[in-house]
């Protein structure tokens, strides 16, 4: 299971990134090699499990929004291969630093631990003692 896919990657990225990156030498020129990419988004999954496994009950039943970025992030990175310039570097860096805090616990996906969406009860409530200004309230001037 692939945290991402892609449309996703198409979302993320521009068509002539994508193209550049999934460029060799026995795909069409000018066109994303698909299998290419598609792999690159399942061996970015399989680095994001690596770092849920500890914590989660792998598969996840749903796929927070943010495992979706990491994945993308970490797939461009695996298909620049030794030429990643500095900013895709950056991202795959980060990306890590971020899947290294979900390992420690440090920073919550909002999934229980069976990969579930998290139930809270932590629901804002406002109660209110009544307007303080108000005609029937006030003594001259209003």
């Amino acid at each position: 299971m692939s945290y991402a896919t892609a449309t996703d990657m198409q979302t993320r990225f521009t068509e002539q990134d994508l193209v550049l990156l999934t460029e060799r030498e026995n795909s069409t020129p000018g066109e994303v090699n698909l299998p290419l990419l598609n792999q690159a988004l399942d061996d970015a999954s399989a680095e994001i499990n690596a770092y849920l496994s500890g914590r989660y009950t792998l598969p996840l039943s749903t796929v927070p929004t943010a495992l979706v970025r990491v994945c993308c992030d970490i797939a461009r990175y695996f298909l620049s291969a030794d030429n990643a310039p500095e900013h895709i570097a950056k991202r795959y860096a980060d990306a890590v630093a971020f899947l290294q805090a979900v390992n420690q616990g440090k920073v919550a996906l909002g999934i229980d631990s069976l990969g579930d969406k998290a139930v809270t009860n932590d629901t804002a409530y406002m109660e209110s003692a009544g307007s303080v200004f108000s005609r029937a309230k006030s003594k001259g001037f209003i």
